[in-house]
């Protein structure tokens, strides 16, 4: 991998921060990303299903997964996990993430993970060519395509540091903070940096710095390298002998920090876990002195080392290896930003014409276009372009609901709203306003607990069992009047249409199971019109490829019902319809239909 991240990069982020995520947002948006960096963010103790932040003016919103691997399912192309667990789950969630196989990188920002567990990641990211940047880490950055997190710190101060575009130098650092620093520091002193990672503090870390600069020497964006080591560790060493063999050719400039420790008498740690020099050849003097002796560019002292940054970076410029880079046109983040309080996920109107899910109006709205309310219905409720067997059904199961006459208490409020006086809208509402668990919703909790045994393999026998253990009727099943020697047309029907058109009905054949227990029983017990529309619906999400997860959202959100409320619209409004045509007068119920037994109130 010659280059750690792209433009195209996305990372899942783990743990809501908020504030890192908004200035990755905040990058991506000033360097004129086609797509945030921020595919997923993984929050195990939210119940939200997104959140809102901003894109330049705009609000986009980052969905939101309770686990790594929800959020990797609907994210494939991920590649990179942004790790800000605490250090007591930061191994565990690293370890998870590398049994998928499907990151290419891990960034832990936690300190203190204890070493064995940090020497069994690291050595499983290895085995699995991972790289990992950390722990005790800020993270990494690629100028112009990616950055992690705080990286580079605000806005103003990236862009006075030249890493809103790709400069000529790689950098690798243990420290997060000296990172900042120095690509300021490159940034006055030569052309900014091509790529920059700080590999963390601890004493036991993913990507080493050798493993950083031989990637960086496959980088053809990077021209020369720039490393800060520190006291401790032999890692500076690794780097000498790759010169040494010629597996890096291009320059290198380095500095150990820490030479300050000759003066103690003791071994002194210098912030890091790995900044303590165990033995001489750790000490920052002496890997000072080896790497410039193995032909690196080292300066006399930190604070000679901005010189030593002009000298190699005019030398190369000079030589032609460097050449003159174009600024890019950037976008400016807004200072003031006001958060919306609606969110619309299915429809827009701003423009010329009004789309519906991104499709205009005009597109699915007029006869030419061969498309139906069906295909409206898809479009507005599951934001999907259904295929006409899904939106013919849909249709289908909206015809058949539309009126089951004047008896029913919808269809009779509404008349009698109707003969009231009251407009088409009032009285439509007061017979909706009847929809519910026992009118109606026989479609919901047939889905729900059809749905429910077969996902649990249960017998006919079993889920007989389980609704009598419940103490509830099997919805969906028994009609007043039909039976097996009477069939249900529009049941059959429905059933005839989903045998032809639907790729497999396997809820509907379990339900056929049920029901021929249940008609052994007693012969109207069959399976009924609201029934079949709910386990036919069933079938048609999964024909969808929809998961079992969000066939249960749309069953507890209410959505069967919605078919019912559109479908039994049509209805009502033609009872009410037909009350204004006859101009009927304002009903009063019947004497002879009401059982008086009224007592003399007690006085108290």
């Amino acid at each position: 991998m010659a280059q750690l991240f792209t433009r195209d990069t996305q990372a899942i982020f783990w743990n809501n921060n908020k504030t890192a995520i908004q200035r990755m947002l905040d990058y991506d948006y000033t360097i004129k990303r086609e797509k945030p960096s921020v595919a997923a963010i993984v929050a195990p103790t939210s119940n939200n299903k997104f959140e809102k932040f901003f894109y330049g003016a705009d609000e986009i919103m980052i969905p939101l997964y309770k686990t790594t691997e929800e959020a990797a399912a609907a994210q494939p192309q991920a590649d990179v996990l942004l790790n800000f667990a605490s250090f007591r789950t930061a191994y565990s969630v690293t370890m998870d993430a590398l049994a998928m196989d499907q990151f290419k990188t891990i960034m832990i920002t936690a300190e203190g993970i204890p070493e064995r567990l940090a020497r069994k990641m690291n050595q499983t990211a290895r085995d699995k060519n991972v790289t990992v940047i950390g722990p005790a880490t800020v993270g990494g950055i690629v100028p112009g395509a990616f950055k992690i997190a705080n990286v580079g710190g605000t806005i103003e101060n990236i862009v006075n540091s030249k890493l809103h575009r790709a400069g000529s130098c790689g950098l690798v650092t243990r420290s997060g903070g000296l990172f900042n620093e120095l690509s300021n520091i490159i940034s006055i002193n030569a052309d900014g940096i091509a790529e920059g990672v700080a590999i963390g503090g601890d004493r036991f870390v993913g990507s080493v710095f050798i493993d950083n600069l031989l990637r960086m020497e496959e980088n053809p964006n990077v021209k020369y390298m720039l490393l800060l080591g520190e006291v401790g560790g032999i890692e500076e060493y690794k780097v000498i002998e790759a010169i040494k063999s010629g597996k890096i050719t291009k320059p290198v400039i380095a500095w150990c920090i820490g030479t300050i420790a000759k003066h103690y008498d003791s071994g002194v740690q210098f912030g890091h876990a790995g900044a303590s020099a165990n033995a001489d050849r750790e000490t920052a003097e002496a890997k000072n002195k080896a790497m410039a002796e193995a032909g690196i560019y080292v300066p006399e002292s930190f604070n000679d080392l901005p010189n030593k940054i002009k000298e190699v970076y005019e030398k190369l410029k000079a030589e032609g290896t460097i050449t003159e880079i174009e600024e890019p046109e950037l976008n400016t983040v807004p200072k003031v930003r006001r958060s919306k309080n609606f969110i619309c996920t299915i429809s827009d109107d701003r423009g010329d014409e009004a789309t519906y899910a991104g499709h205009p109006i005009s597109s699915v709205a007029t006869p030419d276009t061969g498309k139906s309310i069906g295909d409206v219905v898809s479009l507005l409720w599951f934001k999907k372009e259904y295929p006409k067997w899904a939106t013919d059904f849909i249709e289908t199961v909206m015809k058949t609901v539309a009126d089951h006459g004047p008896a029913v208490s919808g269809a009779h409020n509404a008349k009698v709203t109707a003969r009231a006086g009251k407009s088409v809208v009032e009285s439509l509402v007061t017979g909706l306003l009847t929809i519910g668990p026992r009118f109606g919703g026989a479609i919901d909790g047939a889905a729900q607990y059809f749905k429910y045994a077969d996902d649990n393999d249960m017998s006919p026998k079993e889920f007989l069992g389980y609704m009598k253990k419940q103490g509830v009727p099997i919805p969906g099943i028994g009609h007043r009047i039909k039976s097996l020697k009477n069939p249900d047309l529009r049941v059959t029907g429905l059933m005839d249409y989903a045998k032809e058109h639907f790729p497999s009905t396997p809820l509907l054949d379990y339900a056929r199971t049920v029901e021929a227990l249940t008609t052994s029983k007693k012969e109207n017990l069959i399976l009924n019109v609201d029934g079949t529309i709910g386990i036919l619906m069933v079938d048609m999400w999964r024909a969808l490829g929809y998961s079992e997860e969000e066939i249960d959202e749309f069953i507890e959100s209410g959505t069967l019902n919605a078919f019912f409320i559109v479908g039994r619209s049509i209805g009502f409004i033609g009872h009410i319809l037909d009350e204004k045509r006859l101009a009927m007068p304002m009903y009063r119920h019947p004497f002879d239909d009401i059982l008086y037994d009224v007592e003399k109130a007690e006085k108290l």
